[in-house]
Protein backbone atom coordinates (compact mmCIF):
# COMPACT_ATOMS: atom_id res chain seq x y z
CA UNK A 1 0.00 0.00 0.00
CA UNK A 2 1.07 3.40 -1.07
CA UNK A 3 1.19 5.89 1.78
CA UNK A 4 1.70 8.86 0.41
CA UNK A 5 4.93 10.05 2.40
CA UNK A 6 2.94 10.16 5.54
CA UNK A 7 -0.83 10.51 6.13
CA UNK A 8 -1.53 11.98 9.40
CA UNK A 9 -5.06 12.64 10.72
CA UNK A 10 -5.42 13.34 14.78
CA UNK A 11 -8.76 11.81 16.77
CA UNK A 12 -10.96 13.75 19.51
CA UNK A 13 -13.94 13.52 21.39
CA UNK A 14 -14.73 14.89 24.85
CA UNK A 15 -18.90 13.12 24.85
CA UNK A 16 -20.11 10.46 26.15
CA UNK A 17 -17.51 7.62 26.40
CA UNK A 18 -14.88 9.16 24.60
CA UNK A 19 -12.47 6.10 24.26
CA UNK A 20 -15.05 4.55 22.33
CA UNK A 21 -15.90 7.13 20.08
CA UNK A 22 -11.72 7.12 19.05
CA UNK A 23 -12.26 3.21 18.33
CA UNK A 24 -15.40 3.82 16.34
CA UNK A 25 -13.95 6.26 14.15
CA UNK A 26 -10.56 4.14 13.75
CA UNK A 27 -12.98 1.08 12.83
CA UNK A 28 -14.66 3.48 10.39
CA UNK A 29 -11.36 4.04 8.19
CA UNK A 30 -10.42 0.77 8.35
CA UNK A 31 -13.82 -0.56 6.80
CA UNK A 32 -13.15 2.31 4.37
CA UNK A 33 -10.43 0.75 3.05
CA UNK A 34 -7.33 2.84 4.33
CA UNK A 35 -4.58 0.93 6.71
CA UNK A 36 -3.38 2.28 10.26
CA UNK A 37 0.07 2.25 10.44
CA UNK A 38 0.92 3.65 13.66
CA UNK A 39 -1.53 5.10 16.51
CA UNK A 40 -0.26 7.10 19.48
CA UNK A 41 -1.09 6.80 22.93
CA UNK A 42 -4.31 8.68 23.91
CA UNK A 43 -4.06 11.20 25.71
CA UNK A 44 -5.72 13.31 28.24
CA UNK A 45 -6.22 17.56 26.76
CA UNK A 46 -7.85 20.61 28.45
CA UNK A 47 -10.01 21.98 26.10
CA UNK A 48 -8.68 24.84 23.80
CA UNK A 49 -10.62 27.81 23.04
CA UNK A 50 -14.04 27.18 24.29
CA UNK A 51 -12.83 26.06 27.97
CA UNK A 52 -16.07 25.28 29.84
CA UNK A 53 -16.40 21.72 28.44
CA UNK A 54 -15.10 18.31 29.53
CA UNK A 55 -11.40 17.40 28.69
CA UNK A 56 -10.56 15.83 25.63
CA UNK A 57 -9.22 12.39 24.21
CA UNK A 58 -6.86 12.95 21.55
CA UNK A 59 -5.26 10.48 19.01
CA UNK A 60 -2.89 10.77 16.10
CA UNK A 61 -3.09 8.10 13.32
CA UNK A 62 -0.31 7.60 10.62
CA UNK A 63 -2.70 6.04 7.75
CA UNK A 64 -1.76 3.80 4.79
CA UNK A 65 -3.70 4.38 1.47
CA UNK A 66 -3.51 3.26 -2.33
CA UNK A 67 -2.83 5.87 -5.21
CA UNK A 68 -7.04 6.43 -5.52
CA UNK A 69 -6.83 7.97 -2.43
CA UNK A 70 -6.13 12.06 -2.48
CA UNK A 71 -6.32 14.69 -0.38
CA UNK A 72 -9.78 15.75 -1.05
CA UNK A 73 -10.95 12.13 -0.91
CA UNK A 74 -10.02 11.98 2.33
CA UNK A 75 -11.34 14.75 3.69
CA UNK A 76 -14.49 13.83 2.36
CA UNK A 77 -14.18 10.57 4.59
CA UNK A 78 -13.56 12.35 7.73
CA UNK A 79 -16.72 14.49 6.90
CA UNK A 80 -18.88 11.69 5.96
CA UNK A 81 -17.67 9.58 8.79
CA UNK A 82 -17.68 12.39 11.76
CA UNK A 83 -21.68 12.80 10.36
CA UNK A 84 -22.31 9.34 10.47
CA UNK A 85 -20.41 8.90 13.93
CA UNK A 86 -22.59 11.86 15.21
CA UNK A 87 -20.73 14.52 14.95
CA UNK A 88 -23.16 18.29 14.63
CA UNK A 89 -21.58 21.25 13.96
CA UNK A 90 -22.34 24.12 15.23
CA UNK A 91 -23.16 27.32 13.00
CA UNK A 92 -22.53 30.01 16.29
CA UNK A 93 -18.50 31.21 16.07
CA UNK A 94 -18.10 30.68 19.93
CA UNK A 95 -18.47 26.70 20.00
CA UNK A 96 -16.67 26.85 16.75
CA UNK A 97 -14.19 24.74 19.37
CA UNK A 98 -17.01 23.27 21.36
CA UNK A 99 -17.92 19.90 22.94
CA UNK A 100 -18.24 16.96 20.24
CA UNK A 101 -19.03 13.56 19.68
CA UNK A 102 -15.98 12.91 16.91
CA UNK A 103 -13.24 15.36 15.31
CA UNK A 104 -11.60 14.07 12.66
CA UNK A 105 -8.47 16.28 11.18
CA UNK A 106 -6.54 15.65 8.36
CA UNK A 107 -3.46 17.08 9.46
CA UNK A 108 -1.23 15.99 6.81
CA UNK A 109 -0.94 14.54 3.86
CA UNK A 110 2.50 13.17 2.49
CA UNK A 111 4.00 16.90 1.40
CA UNK A 112 0.70 18.03 -0.45
CA UNK A 113 0.43 21.76 0.48
CA UNK A 114 -3.17 22.73 0.00
CA UNK A 115 -5.49 25.91 0.40
CA UNK A 116 -8.11 26.20 -0.84
CA UNK A 117 -11.77 27.01 0.60
CA UNK A 118 -12.27 23.39 1.71
CA UNK A 119 -9.06 22.41 2.86
CA UNK A 120 -5.47 23.64 4.12
CA UNK A 121 -2.38 21.01 4.31
CA UNK A 122 -0.83 21.15 6.94
CA UNK A 123 -3.44 21.55 9.16
CA UNK A 124 -3.53 25.24 9.58
CA UNK A 125 -3.24 24.78 13.33
CA UNK A 126 -1.25 21.86 13.49
CA UNK A 127 2.17 24.32 14.96
CA UNK A 128 -0.17 25.79 17.83
CA UNK A 129 -1.61 22.67 19.43
CA UNK A 130 0.17 20.73 21.69
CA UNK A 131 -2.89 17.81 21.83
CA UNK A 132 -1.54 17.33 18.12
CA UNK A 133 1.96 17.71 18.45
CA UNK A 134 2.48 15.20 21.22
CA UNK A 135 0.73 12.68 19.96
CA UNK A 136 2.67 13.14 16.57
CA UNK A 137 5.87 13.05 17.70
CA UNK A 138 4.95 9.72 19.60
CA UNK A 139 4.55 7.98 16.46
CA UNK A 140 6.65 9.89 14.11
CA UNK A 141 9.74 11.85 16.41
CA UNK A 142 11.73 12.73 12.93
CA UNK A 143 8.78 13.90 10.83
CA UNK A 144 9.54 17.23 9.21
CA UNK A 145 6.80 19.16 7.44
CA UNK A 146 6.39 20.14 4.14
CA UNK A 147 7.95 23.62 5.30
CA UNK A 148 11.03 22.19 6.65
CA UNK A 149 9.96 22.30 10.28
CA UNK A 150 10.52 19.43 11.85
CA UNK A 151 7.66 18.61 14.67
CA UNK A 152 10.50 18.94 17.94
CA UNK A 153 11.17 22.57 16.87
CA UNK A 154 7.21 22.87 17.02
CA UNK A 155 7.12 21.27 19.86
CA UNK A 156 9.91 24.04 21.37
CA UNK A 157 7.93 27.23 20.48
CA UNK A 158 5.20 26.05 22.29
CA UNK A 159 4.51 26.40 26.45
CA UNK A 160 2.29 22.97 27.53
CA UNK A 161 2.79 19.97 29.93
CA UNK A 162 2.98 16.62 29.60
CA UNK A 163 2.09 14.49 33.07
CA UNK A 164 1.61 10.86 31.71
CA UNK A 165 -1.40 10.78 29.35
CA UNK A 166 -2.28 14.45 30.31
CA UNK A 167 -1.51 17.19 28.50
CA UNK A 168 -1.78 21.09 29.91
CA UNK A 169 -1.90 23.92 27.52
Amino acid sequence: MNTHGGIFVSLGSNMGEAERHLEAARQALLSRGLEILAESSIYLTEPQGYRSQPWFCNQVLQLGAGPEWTPERLLDLLLEEEARLGRVRSQDPEYRFGPRVIDMDLLLFGASVVQTARLWLPHPRLAERAFVLVPLAEIAPDLVLPDGRSVQELLRCLAYLVEGRRIFQ
